[in-house]
């Protein structure tokens, strides 16, 4: 793709804005992306918190850049008032950044959340998926394409709640018109739909994503695995879905027909949003059974999170160097993966433990990981 490239300075959101810090006081590190970093704001005449992702211009090198930018604030404002997606606060801009506030979602993850929470059955899976799926829903009643749907995009606003899920990122997200047709490909290897890697998709796209989320949700594990992305991607493209394996002798058939029609390889076949809100086995009252599902799922649930968040911050240490808490912290992971229990992680241990829980990673990024921590 031909990106035209930009001349600083130059105004991402095209009007001057108020200036952040006399309105809101910048605290510590929340998390780090592609192209900035999120950070806990607090609003000064309130007290109130908030997070605050403070995008670098420096790194929106071309027009399409800025262009994604705008879009992403554009689409949160037109989604705004829903109960599961992130409110935005306001866009603000100053000579090296824009700065996106929105409501603070301090209580984690969804997998880390179904992990602590121990009880675990096909109707809580159910609940979450209706959440999940009434988002995707309501972007697409709205005539947004989400295109980047995984379980670390839905954070809770309260540990404690978990009607409290809200989607968080929209940076990948499109306005689309009836019948439009896409070509680029974005998405996540684990999640992304087969008419997507064949460069000729729509909507649909999100259900086939959200029926990827359900399988891990009932099963621990993505339907489509393999130890690098290609074969990640033959595997979408097969479109083989297992069954067979624990546990899914002992879930119900009406989860396994929802997911089959979710995953269903023509879009044109695939249910729509609004069909699967109204499948039995997701409708609220319906025949999801609560009884309690194998330990197992929980503890592939944790490794598979725990190999996605391994996955992220060794990314991280390849593209910069980590501060000396945050390397700490990739230690312990490291830790698990010590099978002889030596003390010391070997090459092949960190390989052996990675390719287990589903990493791409290379080898020579395995190595640049050892030789950063």
């Amino acid at each position: 793709m031909n990106r035209g490239s930009t001349n600083q300075p130059y105004s991402v959101l095209g009007h001057k804005t108020a200036n952040i810090r006399d309105i809101y006081t910048l605290g510590r590190k929340l998390g780090q992306g592609q192209f900035g970093t999120t950070y806990l704001c607090t609003e000064i005449s309130t007290g109130i918190e908030y997070a605050c992702k403070s995008i670098s211009k420096r790194k929106l090198i071309s027009k399409e850049d800025v262009e994604d930018v705008r879009r992403e604030i554009q689409i949160m404002h037109h989604l705004a008032g829903h109960k599961n997606i992130v409110t935005i606060k306001g866009a603000y801009e100053d000579s090296l950044y824009v700065h996106i506030v929105m409501e603070l979602c301090s209580g984690g993850e969804l997998f880390d959340r179904i992990i602590h929470r121990g009880h675990y059955s096909e109707r809580k899976a159910a609940e979450l998926t209706r959440i999940i799926v009434g988002v995707v829903e309501a972007c697409h009643s709205l005539g947004v394409m989400h295109r980047d749907l995984k379980p670390e995009n839905f954070l809770l606003v309260n540990k404690d709640d978990d009607f409290s899920l809200k989607a968080i990122d929209f940076g990948l997200s499109v306005f689309f018109k009836p019948g439009q047709i896409f070509t680029d490909v974005v998405g996540s290897p684990y999640y992304v739909a087969p008419e997507v890697l064949l460069k000729h998709y729509g909507p649909a796209a999100d259900v086939w994503t959200a029926g990827v989320i359900l399988y891990i949700l009932l099963s621990g594990v993505p339907p489509f695995w393999a130890e690098t992305q290609q074969g990640i991607f033959d595997a979408v493209l097969k479109g083989h879905i297992d069954f067979d394996s624990d546990p899914w002798p002992l879930i119900s058939e009406s989860g396994k027909d929802l997911i089959r029609k979710m995953l269903c390889m023509r879009p044109s076949e695939r249910l729509t949003a609004h069909e699967v809100l109204c499948h039995p086995w997701i409708c609220e009252n319906g025949v999801a059974p609560d009884r309690a599902l194998d330990p197992a799922v929980l503890s592939r649930l944790k490794q598979f999170s725990a190999m996605n968040k391994l996955k992220k911050m060794a990314l991280r240490v390849i593209a910069e160097s980590l501060s000396e808490e945050e390397i700490a912290g990739l230690r312990e992971m490291f830790k698990a993966m010590d099978t002889d229990n030596s003390g010391a992680i070997t090459f092949d241990e960190l390989k052996a433990g990675l390719r287990k829980y589903g990493s791409t990673l290379k080898d020579t990024e395995i190595r640049d990981l050892m030789d950063a921590v």
